[in-house]
This record gives structure tokens, sequence and C-alpha cells, in this order.
């Protein structure tokens, strides 16, 4: 009789301890919880995402707008490193880079132009008797005459002081000299009144043939003796 009571009492043990077992397991709530929390995590992750995604192209939107003032800024001081103030045109900076490119362009395919150089006459007397107002006065109306002789593709810059250039596209040797001695004539036909006088001022010019194997210094050179020999010239003729 002992015997079964022991073995009663064990499987009455048992049961108890079965019945207990779901209670056991509903005691950790900690799967549902944590269930829970990892959703609310996984929105907080993504939200912080799309929030620096968004920085991000806010970012890359403001950068690229400096960088576009940047850019157009870096442009418009090059312009104006490269323009006379007085006379709106190239400067000797800006005229020989335009040459220098052209020069680039004639090489590659084979095109063809000319540079002449010139030399405004007596524009130092202008400028002592008259005084640099008046000197001003005279290159602006010269750099006007020589815009009404060349078209909208060719390049006027003043290289320093009274002498002027300007580079010529397509056209030959004779179309070259002949423009030249058009540009001549057209300053010297410039009359001036300073003070009840009557001024003229007057223009010699040099002519240097653009080839593929020309460069910016030896063509620059060539026009300028050019011009000199032919200022000389010039001067003969008025005193004969």
């Amino acid at each position: 009789m002992r015997m079964k009571k022991k073995t009663t009492a064990a499987a009455s043990g048992t049961a108890k301890r079965r019945k207990g077992a779901p209670a056991a397991r509903k005691s950790v709530p900690g799967r549902t919880a944590t269930k829970g929390t990892g959703t609310k995590a996984a929105g907080t992750e993504a939200s912080t995402r799309g929030a620096v995604a968004s920085g991000d192209k806010s970012t890359v939107r403001r950068l690229r707008a400096q960088l576009a003032r940047a850019q157009a800024r870096i442009e418009e001081l090059q312009a104006s490193a490269e323009t006379d103030f007085l006379l709106d045109i190239l400067n000797r900076r800006g005229f020989e880079r335009e040459l220098v490119r052209s020069l680039s362009f004639i090489k590659r395919y084979q095109a063809s132009g000319a540079l002449i150089v010139l030399d405004v006459d007596r524009l130092k007397p202008i400028n002592d008797a008259f005084g640099h107002a008046a000197g001003d006065e005279v290159l602006k109306t010269i750099v006007a005459a020589i815009s009404d002789q060349v078209r909208a593709s060719d390049v006027i810059g003043r290289l320093g002081g009274d002498e002027f250039a300007v580079l010529l596209w397509n056209l030959s040797e004779t179309d070259a000299r002949a423009k030249a001695v058009a540009l001549e004539e057209a300053i010297d036909r410039l009359t001036f009144v300073f003070r009840g006088r009557q001024i003229s001022a007057g223009a010699s010019a040099g002519v240097a043939i653009l080839t593929a194997h020309s460069d910016v210094d030896r063509v620059l050179d060539e026009a300028d003796r050019a011009m000199y020999v032919r200022k000389a010239q010039r001067r003969h003729e008025s005193s004969g």
C-alpha cells in the first residue's frame, strides 16, 4: 500500500507540474514586447535614413548653387582682366588669348586668317596740347571706325597705348593688305575739334598672314615690324 501511495503522489506532482508549465510560459512576455520594440526601432532607423538622405540632397543642391556662383564670378573676373575699360575691347592679354585659340584652329582645320597691327599717329601731341581726355576721345572714335570696317567675327584688341590689333578670318593675303589700307584711310578721314582747332590723327597698319606654322610671338612681331615700315613710309610721303 505504501508503494501505491507514493506512485499516486508522484503522478499528482507530475500533473501539477504540467498544469504549471503554461503559466511559466505566460510569465515570460518578452517575445511580444521585443517584437514591438524592434518594429519601432526599425521605423526610427528608416526615418533617420530618410532625414539624412533629404539633408544630403539639400547639401548637394546648396553646393551646386555655390559652385555655379563661383564659376560665374571667375568668368566675370577673367573678362574684366582681359578687357580695356576705356574702350570696351580686349586688352593685350585678352587679344593674345584669342590669337592663341585662332592659331590652334588654323593649324587643325587649315583655315586662313590675318593679323593687322595699327599704330595711331600724332596721339602724343594731342594729349600734350589738349589733355588726356581729348586723347581718350580720339581713341574711342578710332575704335568705332575700325569696328565699322570689320566683321562681327573679327576680333579687335588694344595692345597698349596707341597700338591696336585686328584679327581677321578667312581672307587672302591680297584681301588682308587691302583691308589694312582701308583701315588707314578710315582713320585718316577722322577729324576732331579741340578748343576751336581742327585736328586729325591717322594710323599706320602692318600685316602678318596667319598659317599653320605661325606662333603668337612670331606673328605679333612680324605685324609690328611691318607697321613700323609703313609708318616710316607714310612719314616720308607726308614730308615729300
